[in-house]
């Protein structure tokens, strides 16, 4: 197993702006306070053993990739206190408004990164997670910005190593354009399989699933939530 930091070979940004209004005073004052002790340092080598970096026990775990709202990430925090979660996410308001709320319910399984995922993806070592959940992701309607689309051939290589063998990758989405790329980009790649056993899978949630602002947002626009789920071969 390696754990040295990767060069990342990606270069394109992933996500669109950082900053939106004003911090509230609790939230600046959790950003400043708590991210510094939370952030990963991926200036020195990931530990062999993941677990380490969290105070409490772990047995597990999970990684999610622009966790918006946090509304998710804070649910499976709360619900799995052994699993051990990595939240990313550029958008300072986002990071603060989760912060707080870390603090407030005084979790101690959840660690941070706040700019792009590729970074963390490229520092972990081999076969380390158990989950990777990738939530309403920005779709880039544009076709010329397809390209900024966190589903890729080259993304999909990075989750096939930092997942163990019969881990699992979640993708939601309500834009049929990115759901049908994302189903393509599995299906051609070698490490994966999709989870599907009945038709209709596809718009069941996952068990425990909280739902989010965004996909509360697009049932009220009258778009159809997608949830798809793919293993990492042994």
């Amino acid at each position: 197993m390696t754990n040295s930091p990767r060069r990342s070979r990606a270069t394109e940004a992933f996500y669109g702006r950082r900053k939106g209004k004003t911090l509230k005073t609790p939230q600046a004052e959790a950003l400043a306070a708590l991210l510094p002790s939370l952030r990963l340092d991926l200036g020195v080598p990931a530990p062999a053993s993941l677990a380490s970096l969290w105070p409490v026990p772990v047995t597990r775990t999970r990684l999610e990739i622009g966790f918006g709202g946090g509304e998710h990430l804070l649910h499976r925090a709360q619900e799995a206190p052994d699993t051990g979660f990595i939240g990313v996410e550029p958008f300072i308001n986002s990071m603060a408004k989760l912060l707080t709320a870390i603090d407030a319910e005084g979790l101690s399984n959840i660690r941070l990164h706040d700019d792009d995922a590729t970074q963390v993806l490229d520092w972990l070592p081999d076969a380390c997670l158990d989950h990777i959940d990738l939530l309403y992701p920005d779709p880039w309607p544009k076709k010329k910005h397809w390209k900024r689309r966190f589903v890729s051939t080259v993304n999909l290589d990075r989750f096939a190593r930092v997942l163990k063998p019969g881990g699992v990758f979640c993708f939601a989405s309500d834009i049929d354009t990115y759901v049908n790329w994302t189903l393509t980009r599995l299906a051609a790649h070698p490490q994966f399989a999709w989870r599907a056993r009945k038709a209709d899978d596809w718009q069941a949630p996952w068990s425990g699933w909280p739902g989010t602002r965004y996909e509360a947002k697009a049932i009220r626009e009258g778009r159809t939530p997608c949830y798809l789920e793919f293993e990492r071969l042994a």
